[in-house]
């Protein structure tokens, strides 16, 4: 529809940029409809302010004024104020609409071909379908309306129905004044309807959150809207296989009268079959998945009507599901939810890109704990401000009720600063109950066993897939191959999920911990970090000890040197600038085809893999090419681990040092295992999909339906697998994408919360100094040292670092390891035991303390600070 020209009616475009406050919530969610693409009817919206001038030039006011004061939730339901509001609603469908506004209105909708069609004219207040409020089944809604006297009673029946009993009473309940709800009007042509119904992105009866379930029967939809029929009902996972289909009794249907209005027909007998046919309800629920990841952001759940005419759906609305029950445990029910970034700060401190987030879902959700049978679908994890959040509510309650895992222990293995949930129960272990989490318990320990035995075969079936992908030709793939390796790549991922979450319990080593506090009580943790120094083979710090040997060879190759100290230094043109035959090409190439899959902040898809560009490596490599020496490091582990070894031999009894020193190996093997399979996790989640992905942009962009290839990472799965599978042509996409960029550097900016407990945000002050001027945090590599703190909060910023100065951080992922190495210690706001930079660290060798909140404020730059990793302690 062509652009209007007055004041009072608003094109779908006019109406977006005109807002809520001009449009009306259901009037702007169309409008943003239309923005991005979707199927919209031909049509427009009625201003708020055409309603405004309504009041003023029929002389309303007073009367409208008069309610405002009067009627109270208390006293609505007296004869008196029924009185008072039916004389209001008369007066207003007797009153005429300014002369004006009927004009602008007949011009418009005679401009958009729609004056003599069958029309819907339909409420838009203000507030309505909004966040705050739905007023869903409030105001009034006429269909099938014919002619412009029709349609001008019409616009009167929906100003009108602001002044029924029922609409003062939802607004005097929601705390809305009356001068704040104004009603707009939606106008748009009426599609004929083989069918129709509603959508939700999950079930608003039960709160659950990982579907999407329809409503459908024959005909227009107000029968099912009104709950006139037992519908068709049907639901879908997040990878739009059908889950769920009820074939509904469907008594009757709404049909257009071709007088005008509508009339509800009952069945002679019921009808034959579903309404829509498989492959229809897989199309529609893909299309209620994307008005989730455009209007929703992929945070809040929506709701949508849709029509069916026969070839293609049309949305007639969409607003934000606004009171979704609580799907939680029994047990949890009197407790509040409890959201943490907890070790997510570690991997993904960073808003997520649209398409790792939509993908997650796509990956992980629906995958169950073996053995244990708890609720379907709950979510565990969330989006707030587009950063990611753990249930940790859920988490410790299932790791206690499956297994007796205690919220104390999670808590250390996840570090964060949350509280603990409350737990009835004083030893998990006794009765009926304790007898089966130690059967599930002794399960999970036999299938770790069974899963560590065959980890070579795991890790061998996604390094497999990898190749096979780097060798496929995606130029000349179809679309409908690439849905293919997708879902290729997904049900790996899924396969091998269950047995990645059995390598990163952490258990080798808090079983070895409980051993050596027998003889070194309060120690026990600080001599097992001790002990595990340079003993493991650990995937992520081979990175750092491979980068040093890279420095290494570099100060003893001339062409190495010659490249290095070129200004400007530009480290992409590395293999160009570099001779074949020089020893860091060879050794670089090496170690990228072995770790090019990583990155820094390598688990959300939009951030480069080493192997595309290895520029933060030869950074490092640059700035250490001097001061390199791997043989140093490795005495100095050696040094550390042969003291405290002895310490081991004068206090463990030597009938017991064959048991700790297979509990070392275990808890050494533990710690391979996890930081391995993390590797492994990132190839299939994130490098895998991304190369296919980099195709499809490419494509897109190709096409013009995006800017730039780039811009793949700002579309959801569902935008993309809608154009792949030719459902729709990307009208709109273009927008879209720029306008969540933008949301993105917004929320970039914002401060995210540690914790969000019952919706409420909590940030973690930070600790007080205890006493001798030292900061208390959790001790996670054993060792003293002092040096001068460098605040880095992120990798690329490794450049401040000098040897022996102590790396401050927020939190590391795999992608900071280079930078350890450098740093005589290693200081955290967050992370726990278990953390990637827990487990580097103790391979290192270096102390490390994390878990200090607002430790980035309490340290200047450049101080001097001591670290003391066995006591858990930072020295001012």
């Amino acid at each position: 529809m062509e652009k209007s020209c007055g004041n009072f009616f608003f094109s779908w475009p006019e109406a977006f940029q005109a807002g809520v406050g001009a449009a009306g919530g259901k009037g702007w969610n169309l409008g943003r409809l239309e923005r991005y693409g979707f199927r919209v009817p031909i049509g427009g919206v009625l201003a708020a302010g055409a309603c405004q001038s309504f009041i003023e030039e029929n002389g309303l006011l007073e009367a409208t004024g008069e309610i405002a004061r009067s009627v109270t939730i208390g006293n609505i339901g007296d004869k008196e104020i029924e009185q008072k509001l039916l004389l209001i609603r008369e007066k207003i469908k007797a009153a005429c609409i300014p002369p004006n506004v009927r004009d602008e209105l007949e011009s418009s909708l005679k401009t958009a071909g729609i004056l003599d069609k069958p029309l819907a004219v339909r409420s838009s207040a203000t507030d309505e379908d909004s966040g705050k409020a739905s007023f869903a089944g409030v105001h009034e809604s006429f269909l099938n309306v014919r002619g412009m006297d029709d349609i001008l009673t019409a616009i009167k029946g929906c100003y009108a129905s602001l002044w029924t009993p029922r609409a003062v009473a939802y607004r005097r309940k929601m705390n809305f004044r009356d001068d704040e709800v104004i009603p707009a009007v939606v106008i748009m042509e009426m599609v004929e309807a083989e069918a129709a119904g509603v959508g939700f992105t999950c079930d608003p009866q039960t709160g659950q959150e990982d579907l999407v379930l329809i409503n459908a029967n024959f005909g227009l939809g107000e029968s099912v809207v009104s709950g006139a029929v037992d519908p068709d009902e049907y639901r879908l996972d997040y990878a739009f296989e059908i889950t769920h289909k009820r074939i509904g009794r469907k008594e009757g249907k709404t049909i257009a009268r071709k007088t005008g209005g509508t009339e509800y027909v009952e069945y002679a007998g019921s009808p034959a079959g579903q309404v829509l046919s498989d492959e229809n309800i897989r199309r529609l629920g893909l299309l209620i998945q994307r008005v989730f990841d455009s209007l929703g952001c992929g945070e809040q759940h929506q709701d949508i009507e849709w029509v069916f005419d026969g070839k293609d759906f049309a949305l007639v609305q969409a607003r934000p599901v606004t009171a979704l029950p609580r799907y939680t445990f029994d047990e949890l029910k009197n407790q509040p939810d409890i959201w943490s970034n907890a070790n997510l700060k570690d991997a993904q401190p960073m808003v997520q890109s649209t398409l790792n987030w939509s993908l997650l879902n796509y990956l992980v959700l629906g995958i169950d704990m073996p053995g244990y049978q708890g609720l379907p679908g709950l979510k565990g994890i969330r989006l707030y401000q587009g950063r990611a959040y753990w249930n940790l509510s859920i988490i410790q309650w299932i790791n206690y009720d499956a297994f007796g895992i205690t919220p104390r222990q999670i808590n250390e293995f996840a570090g964060g600063f949350q509280p603990e949930i409350k737990i009835n129960e004083k030893k998990p272990y006794r009765g009926i109950k304790g007898l089966k989490r130690l059967g599930r318990l002794l399960k999970v320990i036999f299938s770790g066993m069974r899963n560590r035995k065959n980890a070579p075969k795991y890790f061998a079936k996604v390094e497999s897939l990898t190749a096979a992908l780097l060798k496929e030709n995606f130029k000349d793939m179809a679309e409908r191959d690439l849905i293919n390796k997708i879902s290729e790549v997904r049900s790996t991922f899924r396969e091998y999920w269950p047995v990645f979450m059995t390598f990163v319990s952490g258990s080798d080593t808090s079983l070895l911990v409980k051993v050596l506090e027998k003889y070194f009580p309060a120690k026990g943790k600080a001599v097992a970090n001790a002990l595990m120094a340079g003993g493991g083979d650990i995937t992520s710090a081979q990175h750092g000890y491979r980068l040093v040997e890279m420095a290494e060879i570099a100060r003893g190759d001339a062409a190495a040197r010659r490249f290095f100290t070129t200004e400007p230094f530009n480290p992409l043109l590395w293999d160009k600038e570099l001779p074949e035959e020089s020893p860091l090409k060879q050794s670089l190439r090496s170690f990228l085809a072995e770790y090019g899959h990583r990155g820094v902040y390598e688990y959300d898809i939009i951030n480069p893999r080493w192997r595309e560009d290895p520029s933060y490596l030869l950074n490092v490599v640059r700035s250490t090419m001097e001061t390199a020496d791997l043989g140093k490091i490795k005495a100095r582990q050696k040094e550390k681990a042969d003291e405290v070894r002895r310490e081991v031999s004068q206090k463990v009894p030597f009938y017991r040092r064959g048991f700790v020193n297979s509990m070392l190996k275990q808890a050494l093997k533990g710690a391979e295992l996890r930081e391995a399979a993390k590797s492994v996790l990132v190839k299939i989640q994130t490098y895998d999909m991304r190369l296919i992905f980099q195709e499809i942009g490419r494509r897109l962009a190709g096409k013009r339906i995006l800017a730039e290839p780039a811009d793949i990472y700002h579309c959801a799965w569902s935008d993309i697998l809608s154009i792949l599978r030719g459902d729709w042509g990307g009208r709109g996409l273009d927008v879209l994408v720029a306008e969540r960029k933008a949301r993105r550097k917004e929320m970039e900016a914002l401060s995210p919360p540690d914790l969000i407990i019952d919706e409420v945000l909590h940030f973690i002050e930070p600790v007080i100094r205890s006493s001798g001027n030292a900061l208390t945090g959790m001790g996670v590599a054993a060792g003293r040292a002092s040096g001068a703190a460098k605040l880095i909060y992120h990798p690329d910023e490794g450049e401040k670092l000098q040897a022996g100065d102590v790396l401050v951080a927020p939190s590391t992922d795999p992608g900071w390891t280079p930078l350890f190495l450098r740093a005589s210690a290693i200081v955290m706001e967050t992370g726990g035991s278990i953390s990637h930079g827990a487990i580097v660290a103790r391979e290192y060798g270096i102390p490390a303390v994390v878990n200090i909140p607002g430790v980035m404020k309490m340290i200047n730059d450049s101080q001097l600070i001591t670290v003391d990793g066995d006591e858990g302690k930072v020295y001012l």
